[in-house]
């Protein structure tokens, strides 16, 4: 009698899990993956060696490490009890469903542009189609009274815009759609465009001078986005754009560090049809952020020393293979933090779907000093027809020092 119970119990449970699974709407949680492949959630919400999406990413801030929280569906470390409303106030307001403020390093600054169909499908996925992970989340290790919450409250006020994203009538379709990505899901300003002193971005859409003009964050610089024409995306294509998100490369440039995550695990699985209207917006945006600077040759033995090889002596590099040197917006960015830790630390390609192999660079940290690497960025910033600034010894010190703190903590 008791396996009865047992059993029809069992039976009781099955079929109201199967009712319950009925009810979902599986189109959507297949729009949500897509969604959450756009939004980047699983680069920043799942640590090396971890499991996806159950948080534990270390982040580095002005005030201290913070880690990133579990987003799978489990009930008693993750989301799993939020509803929709709780979920669509964390990713809108930053606000989490206990009420504590979340920090802005979740860019829910972007994520307030997204409309109430996505966000629906956004939830739909990560409440069905996300695999539970029990994790207990991290504590940062921001000391007190840094630490405390409640400023975050005024933080908003002063700050945050939780508006969803309005079409600009004087724009079309395929512009309009650009917009909303980049502002909203892709989050693309919350790296690439300057931060204030309380460390919010100083514009949130094109709107509003400094958008996506550059910014160094976490020991990397982002790369300027507008139309500037030596330090932007003024000589590319939208399709070269294109071309950039979906493989990590083009005959301008290729992607890195942070950069070549972006393309590992968001932008390769971007359909065609959003990676072009991503092109055609960010390409409508004048140039902006450059100063106008003289160049002077510096570090030519160096250069044909160690980097002419690959990259050939007038900078062209080789077509899908090594990046180009001469006329890439990277290596012209006014600043120079992402490529100094390039020169130090090396790196590699990003794999995706579109190029089958490798290709590395090793880091040049141990053969050159301060002044060496110095010396031949400086010649790789002003040489083939290229115009920045030079490079100084104590940028690359500092910038060595970031190197070797990572190193360590690893």
């Amino acid at each position: 009698m008791k396996l009865m119970k047992t059993l029809g119990l069992a039976a009781l449970l099955a079929c109201a899990a199967n009712a319950a699974l009925a009810h979902v709407d599986t189109e959507g949680v297949r729009r949500g993956a897509y969604l959450a492949r756009v939004s980047d959630c699983i680069a920043c919400h799942s640590a090396p060696g971890g499991k996806e999406n159950a948080g534990g990413l270390p982040m580095d801030t002005p005030v201290g490490k913070i880690y990133s929280t579990n987003i799978t569906p489990d009930k008693e470390t993750g989301i799993g009890n939020y509803s929709y409303e709780d979920f669509a106030r964390a990713l809108r307001r930053g606000v989490a469903k206990e009420g504590h403020s979340l920090y802005p390093a979740m860019p829910y600054t972007s994520f307030a542009r997204i409309n109430d169909d996505d966000m629906r499908d956004l939830y739909a996925y990560f409440m069905y189609g996300v695999q539970p992970v029990k994790q207990a989340n991290r504590d940062s290790d921001i000391p007190w009274p840094l630490s405390m919450r409640w400023p975050l409250t005024l933080w908003r006020w002063m700050f945050h815009d939780d508006s969803r994203y309005q079409p600009d009538a004087a724009k079309n379709a395929e512009w309009n759609r650009g917009a909303y990505l980049v502002q909203g899901m892709a989050h693309c300003g919350t790296c690439h465009t300057p931060r204030g002193v309380a460390f919010q971005e100083v514009a949130l859409s094109e709107k509003k001078p400094g958008y996506l003009t550059g910014a160094q964050l976490a020991g990397w610089y982002a790369g300027n986005l507008t139309g500037d024409a030596r330090e932007g995306l003024g000589g590319w294509s939208a399709e070269e754009l294109v071309q950039y998100l979906q493989t990590g490369r083009n005959r301008y440039t290729a992607a890195f560090g942070p950069m070549a995550e972006v393309v590992h695990y968001s932008s390769q699985h971007i359909n065609t049809a959003d990676l072009s209207a991503i092109a055609v917006y960010l390409k409508s945006l004048p140039g902006a952020g450059a100063a106008d600077i003289a160049p002077v040759r510096t570090g030519a033995t160096l250069f044909f020393e160690n980097c002419a090889t690959c990259h050939q002596a007038n900078g062209q590099g080789h077509d899908k293979v090594v990046p180009a040197l001469a006329g890439s917006s990277a290596v012209m960015a006014r600043d120079a933090t992402s490529l100094i830790r390039v020169v130090l630390e090396g790196g590699v390609n990003a794999r995706t779907r579109h190029l089958a192999w490798e290709y590395s660079m090793p880091g040049y940290a141990q053969q050159m000093n301060d002044q060496e690497v110095a010396d031949v960025l400086t010649y790789m910033r002003q040489s083939w027809g290229n115009a920045a600034s030079p490079v100084a010894s104590g940028d690359v010190a500092k910038v060595r020092g970031i190197v070797a703190d990572s190193a360590h903590q690893k």
